[in-house]
This record gives structure tokens, sequence and C-alpha cells, in this order.
């Protein structure tokens, strides 16, 4: 009989948080209250760094950011914002972490629950995914439906169905 996986990860795409960013540091070109802060938003490899003239821009800056996120179907859990820093000229920076992969110990956390709640499910670790697979699909979306009813501090999606 055939054996049926899925992997659980947490990943997002990168093209679409590039795209909000676009939208963002446009929306702050036209905002009247934004306009002439001089603020920047710039991606780099893992992190996203805000250089504005102050706190309450920050705030203003972390609505739109997570709006345009949002709307692009990017899960707000990616952002893991650092503290903010004083910059040069009375201005304030602050990085923004870009979350992804399952950590280890989240990774034994799921496949814990997994084991402990399906007796017909085996779940494995495979670097910074786990491997979830069954004899039954049904099995399976079972396994998909229970995770998703948890709060984990990641964005977990179901990738490799077959």
């Amino acid at each position: 009989m055939a054996s049926f996986s899925f992997d659980i990860v947490s990943d997002f795409d990168r093209q679409e948080l590039v795209n909000a960013l676009d939208q963002c540091n446009r929306e702050i070109q036209a905002r009247y209250d934004l306009k002439d802060t001089k603020t920047t938003v710039e991606l780099g490899a893992d992190n996203i760094v805000v250089n504005t003239d102050s706190e309450f821009t920050l705030d203003a800056i972390h609505t739109v950011l997570q709006t345009k996120a949002a709307k692009r179907n990017l899960s707000l859990k990616i952002f893991e914002f650092g503290k903010i820093e004083s910059a040069s000229g009375n201005r304030v920076r602050q990085e923004i972490k870009l979350k992804r992969g399952i950590s280890a110990e989240l990774g034994k956390q799921i496949s814990k629950l997994i084991r402990d709640e399906f007796k017909k499910v085996q779940a494995s670790i495979q670097g910074d995914a786990v491997r979830v697979s069954a004899k039954s699909k049904d099995d399976l979306q079972t396994v998909i439906q229970r995770l998703k009813q948890e709060e984990y501090p990641v964005a977990l999606q179901f990738t490799n169905y077959r």
C-alpha cells in the first residue's frame, strides 16, 4: 500500500515581500504625515532596516508595512521587530528580522504533538522542516487541521503533499 506525506515548513514568498515593501515606500512618499520625514525602508538578505525621524513615524510605518504584507498574504509572524536605536541627526533606526524555518525545538514540539494524538502517523524532523507521513490521506488531512488550531510563533505552511 502506498504511503502519503507532506512537509511542514515556515517560509515566505520573497517576491511578495519585495512587492509589499515597494507599496509601503510608495505610500510613505504619498502620505502627508510621512512625506517629509526622509524615511527609508530597505530590504536586506534576512532583515528590513527602517530609518526615520521619530518613534511616532516609526509606528505609522509599522502599520503601513503590516497592512501591505497582510494584503499580499504574508503572515505577520515573519516579522521580528528589533529594538529601536538612535541614529545620526536625531533619527531612529530599527532592524526587523525576517523569520524563516522551523527551529529544532519547535520541530520536536510539533512531532511530539503528532505522535501523541495520531497513532497511525509518523513525523520526522528534516533540517528546518518536519516531514509527516501516513498510509491514509485522511489521516494527513486531520493532522493539518489539528496543527492549524495550534498557535505557533512562526507561520506554518504545508507543502509537498503527495
